[in-house]
């Protein structure tokens, strides 16, 4: 992740993703990569195989916005990918740097506010996915919620993690994308570019779907677990940026009113309360 072409690497990562048949062309034939031909691309995008080639090099890095749509179209990109593919095109002053981050403060209202809630696992991240403040419902649903895990590398790299979470596959393509849609041209970044070379040391899935490229902003979205005191919960999470803040999210857990998954979430909940009594017991007979 050195980001000296980030706009070729992405254009070479998304034609290896599209077939012939699925822009109209055909299958058939010895091909020595997959995917399209840059040729194949610069054909359908109305524009000249050698321009293509230089964007793909790098030799030409200032593409119009019309450009990058039609070849947006032939890579079948959707919104959000088609908006980062003009986003690494735009121009950059040479020599720019991703500014120092001053060390991240989770405002004390939000905290005061999450610690309040009873029946919603809550906590707060940086754009990185490093955890920064979680509730005591939080903590149950897993222990990796918790200050100072980087809860991707958790995800990716934590067997319970993977029992934990149902659709581990689903999550771990969205994790990926969404960094991959912080990161932008932003390379530079040395606290990404640790986290990057760390996963891609440690975990070939992590690798693979890097290299893929895909895309997606941080959504919410419905999290299947199956939690090993309570079972299988089906909980909504929505993902709420905190003003004021270099970047924080405050994601929010919950059930559906009613539903099952919300009567298993108020039962952790009270076994969590009972936890916390019981410890608290403990620590006063220490005291006298």
């Amino acid at each position: 992740m050195d980001g000296t072409n980030a706009l070729g690497e992405f254009l070479r990562a998304r034609r290896a993703l599209v077939r012939p048949q699925d822009v109209g062309l055909p299958g058939s034939g010895l091909r020595r990569v997959p995917g399209l031909r840059r040729e194949e691309v610069a054909m359908l995008s109305g524009i000249s195989a050698d321009y293509y080639l230089r964007l793909e090099q790098g030799r030409d890095r200032n593409p119009s916005v019309q450009v990058l749509e039609a070849m947006a179209r032939v890579l079948r990109l959707d919104a959000d990918a088609t908006a980062h593919l003009i986003g690494l095109a735009q121009e950059r002053p040479a020599g720019t740097r991703h500014p120092v981050r001053t060390q991240e403060q989770v405002p004390v209202s939000i905290l005061q506010l999450i610690d309040g809630w009873t029946r919603n696992p809550a906590y707060v991240q940086n754009r990185y996915t490093d955890c920064l403040a979680a509730n005591a419902l939080a903590r149950a649903l897993t222990p990796n919620y918790a200050p100072g895990v980087n809860l991707l590398r958790a995800v990716l790299l934590d067997p319970a993690e993977r029992e934990l979470r149902r659709d581990w596959e689903d999550l771990t393509e969205e994790g990926v994308a969404t960094l991959r849609a912080y990161a932008g041209p932003d390379a530079d970044d040395p606290r990404l570019r640790d986290l990057v070379g760390d996963l891609s040391v440690r975990s070939e899935h992590f690798r693979l779907l890097w290299a893929r490229h895909d895309v997606r902003p941080r959504r919410g979205r419905v999290s299947h677990l199956t939690h090993p005191q309570v079972g299988d919960l089906d909980l909504h999470s929505d993902k709420l940026t905190v003003d004021g803040t270099d970047g924080l999210t405050l994601v929010v857990f919950h059930a559906e009113p009613g539903s099952r998954s919300a009567e298993l979430l108020d039962i952790l909940g009270s076994l969590t309360a009972t936890g916390a009594e019981h410890d608290g017991a403990e620590e006063r007979v220490e005291e006298q």
